[in-house]
C-alpha cells in the first residue's frame, strides 16, 4: 500500500473522566474520512496526564480498551493512543495500537517524565515497538520519548515515527523543534499529536499537533484549535527521498543500554 491516510485528533480532555472522553472521541472519530487508515489520539486520552493512577487505572479488559477495539472494528481502521493501565500491581502509561480486526500491540512508555514525578507512580517500559500495518513500518512513542533521539533512532528502517503527547504550552518551542529534528535525522514521516485546553493541575496545552515529511517539511502545520486533521502519506515519495539523500546509510551502529 503506497499511501496511508491518517487522521490526528486534537482536543481538550475531561480531567480523569474516561466516560466523558470516550464519548467525545466517539463523536470526533465519527467525522473522520471513511477511508481513513489510522486515527491517532493523544497520550492518556481517557484521563489527561494524571499522577493519580490508583484512581483512574483500567485493565487490559477495561472499558476503554474495549472501546478502542469496538471503534477500530466498526470504523475499519487502526487506532492508537495511550492509557493508564494496571498490570500485576504496577501502573503503566501504555500505548495501544489497535488494528481494524480488533487485535492489538502495546508499548509501555520508556522515558517517564521525572519533572512531574511520573517515575514515582508508573513503571517504565524497555522494549521499542515497531508495528507492521498495511505495508508500513510504524514506530509509536509517547511524549517525553521525544527528547531522547537514541531510543527513537531509525535502526529498523521504519516509515512513520509518531508521538502521542500531553506536552505543555510553556515548552511548545521545544515540541516543534524536536519533532522537526526527529523527522530529519530519521528520514521518516513524523507525527506529533498533542492535546489542547487546561488539565486538572492548571497546566495549559497549546496543541501544535503536526505532520512532517522525511526532510522536516510540514504536511500538516502545527494546529492550535480542536479538530480532526487528515493527511495522506506516500511511501513512494518517501523512498524517492531516501534514495536521493541516502543519509540513513551513514548512520552509526550502537547498543542501547538500560
Amino acid at each position: 500500500m503506497n499511501t496511508l491516510k491518517i487522521s490526528i485528533i486534537q482536543t481538550a480532555l475531561a480531567w480523569e473522566d474516561a466516560i466523558a472522553n470516550r464519548a467525545a472521541f466517539t463523536e470526533l472519530i465519527a467525522v473522520t474520512d471513511k477511508d481513513t487508515d489510522l486515527v491517532i489520539l493523544p497520550e492518556m486520552f481517557a484521563t489527561g496526564f494524571t499522577m493519580n493512577p490508583g484512581a483512574v487505572a483500567e485493565t487490559m479488559k477495561g472499558d476503554t480498551v474495549a472501546w478502542m477495539v469496538k471503534t477500530a472494528q466498526a470504523k475499519q481502521c487502526a487506532i492508537t493512543g495511550s492509557l493508564v493501565i494496571e498490570e500485576g500491581g504496577k501502573y503503566y502509561n501504555k500505548l495501544f495500537f489497535v488494528f481494524p480486526d480488533g487485535t492489538m500491540k502495546t508499548y509501555n512508555k520508556r522515558h517517564l517524565f521525572t519533572y512531574a514525578d511520573e517515575h514515582k507512580h508508573y513503571t517504565a517500559g524497555k522494549e521499542k515497538l515497531i508495528v507492521d500495518y498495511k505495508g508500513w513500518k510504524i514506530c509509536p512513542l509517547v511524549c517525553y520519548d521525544l527528547r531522547f533521539p537514541v531510543f527513537s533512532r531509525n535502526t529498523e528502517d521504519y516509515d512513520l515515527l509518531l508521538y502521542v503527547a500531553n506536552w505543555p504550552q510553556v515548552r511548545t518551542a521545544a515540541w516543534d523543534a524536536l519533532l522537526k529534528a526527529r523527522a530529519i535525522e530519521n528520514m521518516s514521516y513524523t507525527i506529533g499529536v498533542n492535546r489542547i485546553g487546561e488539565d486538572g493541575n492548571g497546566h495549559a496545552y497549546a496543541g501544535h499537533s503536526q505532520v512532517l515529511d522525511a526532510l522536516g517539511n510540514y504536511i500538516t502545520e502545527p494546529q492550535r484549535t480542536m479538530g480532526v486533521f487528515t493527511a495522506i502519506l506516500d511511501k513512494e515519495i518517501l523512498q524517492q527521498t531516501r534514495n536521493r539523500f541516502s543519509f540513513l546509510n551513514d548512520r552509526d551502529g550502537f547498543t542501547l543500554q538500560d
